[in-house]
């Protein structure tokens, strides 16, 4: 809860928020208010809608962070992120831990060990707010040293109302900034793997194993993929060793690089950013 000594200042804080609203300084007046909660290093807002790219609405890195975070993130890693993929799914507005959202083998996957790994975050957590128009808006919290306390965790949780009414009321309408990008009927990781393949010249799986190779880069066990698509976990691993062989790879991280590679191989308006209203 917001401490006595902390009053004023939040009081002033969440004032800007509220004055801000509708206008290009909004987005920096609710991280400074979050700030006067829980201190934290850095922060991004990203805007989700279907398969389409997020639109990165603010963030504080550095260049050399921002690359990684921003830049690097928007080609394709952000299919496998986890708050991405929350976003996707119906569900209200929360704040969540990264490690909470994460599959059973998050951590042992390739999207942690070969992009995750490079942002050096002690922790990430996230507002996650449904805008409308299924547009949801992620507010991401970051520290490079230690990961948020429970208290911590639940004095931002206080405020979730207020970062929720004023987030959909600022970017209520981002809906029509995806317009530029393709239209699409929903999630299509699926799709997305077949054509990254059919790009790279490796048209040869069959729509069970690239169903299979989606929840493998997501970070899914054999066990936990199974029940996903109502197979055994040892048929799963059959499929795995047929994936690997089709594709002429040795392991998870071969299957990654292999994924991202192909990703960006795509035709260029699939890949199509639009401008962020900040």
């Amino acid at each position: 809860m917001i401490v006595k000594k902390q009053m004023p200042d939040w009081i002033r804080a969440s004032a800007r928020v509220v004055s801000s609203l509708g206008k290009p300084d909004f987005a920096p007046a609710l991280i400074a208010a979050l700030r006067v909660i829980v201190p934290f290093e850095f922060t991004v807002i990203f805007a989700y809608h279907r398969d389409r790219q997020p639109i990165d609405i603010h963030d504080d890195f550095p260049a050399t962070k921002r690359k990684i975070m921003v830049d690097d993130y928007q080609e394709g890693p952000y299919l496998l992120d986890p708050f991405y993929l929350h976003s996707q799914a119906p569900a209200k507005s929360c704040l969540a831990r990264l490690r909470e959202l994460a599959p059973d083998r998050f951590y042992q996957a390739e999207y942690f060990r070969n992009y995750y790994v490079q942002t050096g975050l002690a922790e990430e957590i996230g507002f996650i707010v449904d805008v409308g128009d299924e547009v949801s808006v992620v507010i991401s919290a970051m520290r490079e040293h230690k990961v948020f306390s429970a208290r911590e965790f639940r004095d931002l949780e206080v405020i979730l109302p207020f970062v929720e009414a004023t987030a959909q009321r600022q970017w209520g309408g981002l809906r029509g900034q995806f317009s530029a990008q393709p239209n699409s009927d929903g999630p299509r990781l699926p799709q997305l793997i077949e054509d990254a393949f059919q790009s790279f010249g490796r048209n040869l799986l069959t729509p069970r194993e690239a169903e299979v190779v989606e929840y493998i880069l997501k970070g899914h066990s054999a066990d936990a993929t199974g029940r996903a698509l109502g197979i055994s976990s040892g048929t799963v691993r059959i499929h795995r060793r047929n994936i690997y062989a089709k594709l002429r790879v040795s392991s998870q991280g071969e299957l990654f690089s292999c994924f991202m590679a192909s990703l960006s191989e795509l035709p260029p308006e699939n890949r199509t950013l639009p401008q962020p209203r900040r």
